[in-house]
């Protein structure tokens, strides 16, 4: 499948999900995820993401240093709220990532190491956030995590995970043997050892540890704001299973911005804790705009930038056109 058929696909399916939400719960889910957002919600939600904002950043730099990369912290925290931005206003969810990671290794004359660099920081993000779930979900008392169990453990689910994971390892195995086993090993070798230096290494991981711990308590401290603003009164320990939930499902390639599968696994989740699907719905929608206003730093970056941009292509462009003027004009005689 060409990748302008990907894209398409994941913008259709996050379009799909958004579409049967409307149609099962209404349009009033909706616009009160908009409507109940004010003034000190919003400030509340810049905070958080200038705290999640920073930590990513700081993850980046110290991933980008253990390749071998220079990487500043103050030009990782503009670049990173700029791919916030762009991420959240770009259908896809990713294009702001690809930005940064292919603007940085040009910046450093490594492409191939800038992207890997964004690769290793996006992974360690979704290993802490996996983790912390698979932790979350295994606590009894979770209605979301006992009736996700029960989805796993049905009779007709053992079927389906095996014939998913099957198609999963037919096309691992179809892709190394179209790239050959000699190039593949060398591949894999590189990957792992990079990997090794990037987040395994002595001056390394617990930094990105640390940093990772920061963003994945700013993210659902996020979501457990928008689930209060969505008039949730249910305890942290309740709603806490329920966000995780939520979060995981961002990881979904069928997103359109981030809009998708995270309000469809919010209404399951909510509806499952008996907290109402239209809850968590307007929960999610809630967090998807505080996320967007979060994001808009990076807005400002863009138009920084640009104008710095334009500040400093359009003396030397002048200056180079006097130059071939003055070599083309026809010399005085005296």
């Amino acid at each position: 499948m060409s990748g302008s058929r990907w894209a398409w696909l994941r913008v259709l399916g996050g379009l799909a999900i958004l579409a049967v939400l409307l149609w099962h719960l209404g349009s009033a889910a909706f616009l009160a995820g908009v409507r109940r957002v004010d003034a000190a919600t919003l400030t509340a939600a810049l905070a958080i993401g200038l705290l999640t904002t920073v930590g990513s950043a700081w993850r980046w730099c110290l991933v980008a240093r253990g390749l071998g990369l220079r990487l500043p912290l103050g030009r990782a925290v503009a670049d990173y709220y700029r791919a916030l931005f762009l991420n959240a206003a770009l259908p896809g969810g990713v294009l702001g990532d690809v930005h940064r990671a292919v603007r940085h290794g040009r910046t450093e004359g490594d492409l191939g190491r800038g992207v890997r660099a964004v690769v290793l920081e996006r992974v360690a993000g979704q290993v802490a956030l996996f983790a912390v779930g698979a932790a979350v979900l295994l606590v009894p008392p979770s209605p979301a995590g006992a009736r996700l169990r029960e989805l796993l453990t049905a009779p007709g689910a053992a079927p389906v995970m095996a014939a998913a994971c099957a198609a999963v390892g037919v096309t691992a195995v179809l892709l190394y043997r179209r790239r050959g086993i000699s190039r593949g090993r060398r591949g894999l070798g590189a990957a792992l050892s990079e990997a090794r230096r990037g987040l395994l290494a002595r001056g390394v991981w617990p930094g990105v540890v640390l940093s990772s711990v920061v963003v994945l308590a700013g993210y659902l401290g996020m979501f457990l704001l928008a689930a209060r603003v969505a008039g949730a009164t249910a305890p942290p320990a309740v709603l806490l299973p329920l966000v995780v939930l939520s979060l995981l499902a961002m990881a979904l390639p069928l997103n359109v911005g981030g809009w998708g599968p995270r309000e469809g696994v919010a209404a399951w989740s909510f509806g499952a804790a008996g907290l109402g699907a239209a809850q968590g719905l307007t929960a999610a929608v809630i967090y998807g705009v505080l996320a967007f206003a979060a994001s808009l730093p990076g807005a400002a970056v863009l138009v920084v930038r640009g104008v710095a941009g334009l500040r400093g292509v359009v003396p030397q462009v002048e200056c180079e056109e006097g130059v071939r003027a003055e070599r083309g004009a026809p010399q005085r005689r005296a």
